[in-house]
C-alpha cells in the first residue's frame, strides 16, 4: 500500500503531529487509513484517478477551540490543511484535497444553527449546517422565512456561499446575502467581521460593513482563513408566489430571449435567479443517456428535438417566479407573460399545468421557494457518474448567449461529449453552466474529458468569458485567466496569503493561490 505523507514532512514528524492532534479532537476523530476511513474524502467523479488526491489524514473538529489547537500543531510541523465544511460539490472535486498528502480539516461536526431571528430575517450558522438542516429547523419552529438553496439540498450553507454559489429565489446570490463572518486566521487569531468586531453590538447579521475596509470578500474562494460562523439574510415568506415555465421551440430562440430577459432582470421585475435549461439539461435530470441514444457518437440535434417532444418541453425551458402581494403579482405577470411570449412558438405553463409526476417542474418549483431537494443530482447517472462543471460568465445579451452555446457545443461534441448546459440569469450577467459528462472508469473518456476541459478554459479566456468556479484540477489554469494589469490580482492575493499565513498551511493552491515559500509539488 503506498504511503501518503504531507509534502516535506518526515514520517516520524507526521506521526508525532497526529498524536498531538488526537489529544485535541479525540482519537476517534482522526482518520488515516487510505483503504478505509479516508475513502469518503476521495473524489470519484473527476478526470483524475481518485487516489491521486489521497489525503494523509482527515481531522474532524467539533469547535473553534479544537480548530485552534489543530492550527497550532499544523504550524509547528508545517502541515498543509485542506478545509472541508459540508455538502459534496462533486463537479468541482468534492471533499478531496487539491493534492495527495494534505490533511483534510473536516468541519461538518460544527453543525449548530446558532440563531434565527424572524423579526429581522436572518440566521447565524456553523460550517457543518446543510440546506436540509436549516430548512427543517425553520419548518419545525414555524418561522415564516425562506432559505435560498443550491440545487442539491445536501450542500453546506457556508461552503456554497464561499464558493460564490447561486440559488433560485430573489436571494439567489448567496455571498451577497451573507452578513458577518467569524474567521480563524492561520495563527489561531479569531476575527469577527463587520459589526461583529464591536463588542456588545446587536447588528452583526444586519449591517455588512461596520467601520473601515470590508474584508469579508477575501475569505471567499480563498485560503486566507477558516470561516467558523457566518450570517445569512433569510427571505420573509411572501403573500403570493407564482412560479412559471416558458418553453421555446428553437435553439436560436436563446438570442431574443436573453435580450428580453435583460431589462426584466435589471429592473427587478423578475426577481429570482431565473434558469433557462437546454433540453439536454432537462432530459439528463429525468432520463438515462442509454435510454435516449444507443448509437455511437454524440446525440444529434434531430434526436434532441424528438426528446423535447417526448417530454413536452422546448429546446430551451425557462423557469422563473414572481413574489409579492397577490394583486401586484398578477399585474406584473401580465407584463412578464407578454414579454416572454413575443418569441413565436413560446408556451406558458403555470402551477397545475404540468403532470403531477413531472420531475423537472416539481423540483424547480420547490427550489424557487427555497425547499431543498436532491432531484437534480439524478444527472450524475447520465453517462457513468463522472462530471466536470464549468461556469463561464458574460454580459446578458443574446449575442453572447448564442456565441457561448455554439462555441462550447462544438468543443464538447468534437471531444465526443454531449453539450449539456443551462443559463442562469442573474442581475446583469448570465452564468453558462456547462457539464462535461463521462464514465470515470473509462480511461479514454477520462483523458478526453480532461483535454476538453483544458481547451474549454482556454477558449473562454480568448473570448473574455471568466470562469466563476474551478474544479481542483483546473484551479491554476483558471487563475491564470485573470492576468491583466501585469498579473496584479495574483500578486495582491500572494501578498495577502503570505501576510496572513506565513507558514502556508491553509489549503495551499486553493484558487491558484500558493504560499511563496511552497516547495512541494503543484499538480
Amino acid at each position: 500500500m503506498p504511503e501518503y505523507l504531507p509534502p516535506g514532512v518526515a514520517r516520524e514528524d507526521f506521526q508525532s503531529a497526529l498524536a498531538e492532534i488526537r489529544s485535541i479532537v479525540g482519537a476517534n476523530w482522526v482518520f488515516s487509513n487510505p483503504e478505509g476511513d479516508l475513502q469518503p474524502y476521495l473524489d470519484h467523479m473527476s478526470a483524475v484517478p481518485p487516489e491521486s488526491r489521497m489525503p494523509s489524514a482527515a481531522i474532524s473538529a467539533a469547535s473553534v477551540a479544537e480548530v485552534q489547537g489543530v492550527l497550532q500543531v499544523a504550524n509547528k510541523y508545517k502541515l498543509p490543511l485542506w478545509t472541508y465544511g459540508n455538502g459534496k460539490n462533486f463537479a468541482y472535486g468534492g471533499p478531496a484535497p487539491k493534492q495527495a498528502g494534505y490533511l483534510v480539516l473536516d468541519l461538518k461536526r460544527m453543525n449548530r444553527i446558532l440563531e434565527v431571528n424572524e423579526e429581522s430575517g436572518y440566521c447565524l450558522v456553523e460550517p457543518g449546517v446543510s440546506y436540509y438542516q436549516l430548512y427543517q429547523h425553520l419548518q419545525e419552529k414555524g418561522y415564516q422565512l425562506w432559505i435560498d438553496c443550491a440545487a442539491p439540498g445536501w450542500g453546506g450553507v457556508i461552503g456554497n456561499a464561499l464558493e460564490h454559489g447561486a440559488g433560485y429565489t430573489p436571494y439567489a446570490d448567496h455571498l451577497l446575502f451573507s452578513c458577518g463572518m467569524e474567521v480563524l486566521l492561520a495563527d489561531g487569531q479569531l476575527l469577527r467581521t463587520g459589526m461583529g468586531a464591536l463588542p456588545g453590538n446587536n447588528s452583526w447579521q444586519l449591517f455588512k460593513y461596520g467601520f473601515g475596509p470590508y474584508v469579508d470578500g477575501i475569505f471567499s474562494q480563498s485560503n486566507f482563513g477558516i470561516v467558523t460562523k457566518m450570517g445569512f439574510w433569510l427571505m420573509p415568506k411572501p403573500p403570493a408566489y407564482k412560479p412559471f415555465m416558458v418553453t421555446y421551440q428553437n435553439e436560436e430562440d436563446i438570442k431574443p430571449l436573453m435580450d428580453i430577459l435583460r431589462p426584466l432582470k435589471m429592473n427587478m421585475i423578475i426577481q429570482n435567479g431565473a434558469v433557462i435549461e437546454h433540453i439536454s439539461y432537462s432530459a439528463s435530470v429525468q432520463r438515462l443517456r442509454k435510454d435516449l441514444w444507443d448509437k455511437p457518437g454524440v446525440i444529434p440535434d434531430s434526436r434532441w428535438r424528438e426528446v423535447a417532444d417526448e417530454l413536452d418541453l422546448g429546446m430551451w425551458n425557462l423557469y422563473g417566479a414572481l413574489y409579492g402581494l397577490p394583486e401586484n403579482v398578477e399585474m406584473t405577470w401580465q407584463m412578464v407573460q407578454h414579454e416572454l411570449t413575443r418569441i413565436p412558438g413560446a408556451k406558458v405553463y403555470l402551477d397545475g399545468d404540468r403532470p403531477a409526476d413531472d420531475a423537472g417542474w416539481n423540483y424547480r418549483e420547490k427550489l424557487m421557494r427555497g425547499e431543498p431537494n436532491m432531484t437534480e443530482f439524478n444527472l450524475v447517472n447520465w453517462d457513468g457518474g463522472g462530471h466536470l462543471n464549468f461556469t463561464p460568465m458574460a454580459a446578458m445579451t443574446g449575442k453572447n448567449a448564442w456565441e457561448m452555446f455554439t462555441i462550447f457545443k462544438e468543443l464538447l461534441n468534437r471531444h465526443g461529449f454531449d453539450m449539456i448546459c443551462e443559463e442562469v440569469a442573474m442581475f446583469r450577467t448570465m452564468i453558462t453552466l456547462i457539464m462535461v459528462m463521462f464514465d470515470p472508469r473509462d480511461e479514454d473518456a477520462r483523458q478526453r474529458a480532461d483535454a476538453c476541459s483544458r481547451e474549454l478554459v482556454a477558449i473562454a479566456k480568448a473570448h473574455g468569458y471568466g470562469e466563476l468556479k474551478a474544479n481542483l484540477t483546473y484551479m491554476d489554469i483558471i487563475a491564470d485567466m485573470y492576468d491583466g494589469q501585469d498579473d496584479a490580482l495574483r500578486k495582491v492575493n500572494q501578498r495577502i496569503k503570505d501576510a496572513l499565513d506565513p507558514n502556508g498551511i491553509l489549503s495551499p493552491g486553493k484558487s491558484g493561490i500558493w504560499p511563496s515559500n511552497w516547495t512541494g509539488p503543484r499538480y
